[in-house]
């Protein structure tokens, strides 16, 4: 569902919660009574695929990076991959709109650009196809992609229905990152794809998914500071007013977490 309809039926209750977590924090600081109230995957999880023939990120100074569109989240993962390396995303790296991933992908063969990002199972299809792994942006830095987004209403209304939703999730969590066979199996069926995309999509993502819901607030700011460049606005936003989570932590206590 895409973040137009999910953010819509989520206030109007025609659906209890909503999953993407950035849609909802720019959403929020516009006005829209929804909140955060958990987070499962803290960092994205988009891989920066390279041309063979780069060996490191700081190689692709200089050189064209393919993206889907300008303004999406792979292009911000980019940006704060290449700042991480110590490149300057304005000035020395050079975004080109690539359209979908096969696209980018036949760019690539072409030498046309240089590389490009992607979600799982990009990194597996890029390899099959010669191309090299040079960075998983979940493992660089928070920028919290998945989660609980739930109106104002419903909090103040049903905040034990919240709490038994956040359990639930924390459970899932832990389940994925101890039982890999289980969750390899799950994939399979859920996203109808055979036994090697999904391992090659687990060990991809598996360590991406947290165990005990906590919005990192480094992330949380980053995509605040995101969401106010692309509304232009420029008074000061606090955390709590995209994010409640009050209910979150009572889960985690009684859940023996913290």
């Amino acid at each position: 569902m895409n973040s137009t309809v999910g953010l819509a039926t989520l206030i109007s209750g025609e659906i209890d919660y909503y999953a993407a977590i950035g849609p909802g924090v720019a959403a929020a600081i516009r006005g829209v009574p929804a909140k955060i109230v958990a987070c499962y995957v803290p960092g994205p999880t988009a891989t920066l695929i390279a041309r063979s023939e780069f060996k490191s990120v700081q190689e692709l100074r200089g050189k064209t990076i393919g993206i889907n569109i300008f303004g999406s989240n792979l292009e911000i993962i980019g940006r704060n991959i290449f700042k991480h390396y110590g490149l300057d995303p304005d000035k020395e790296i050079k975004f080109l709109v690539g359209g979908p991933l096969e696209a980018r992908f036949s760019a690539m063969k072409q030498g046309l650009i240089a590389a490009t990002l992607g979600a799982p199972p990009a990194d597996f299809l890029g390899k099959k196809m010669g191309f090299v792994v040079l960075a998983r942006a979940h493992e660089l830095f928070n920028f919290p992609v998945t989660g609980i987004l739930s109106s104002i209403k419903k909090i103040k209304e049903k905040p034990d229905e919240v709490k038994r939703v956040i359990k639930a999730g924390i459970k899932a969590n832990r389940y994925i990152r101890q039982n890999r066979d289980g969750t390899i199996q799950a994939f399979m069926e859920w996203m109808k794809i055979d036994k090697e995309m999904a391992t090659a999509t687990y060990d991809s993502v598996g360590k991406a998914f947290n165990e005990d819901g906590s919005l990192p607030e480094d992330g949380l700011r980053l995509l605040i500071d995101e969401a106010k460049k692309a509304a232009k606005i420029s008074r000061e936003i606090a955390s709590s007013e995209v994010a409640d989570l009050s209910i979150l932590r009572e889960a985690q206590k009684e859940l023996g977490i913290k």
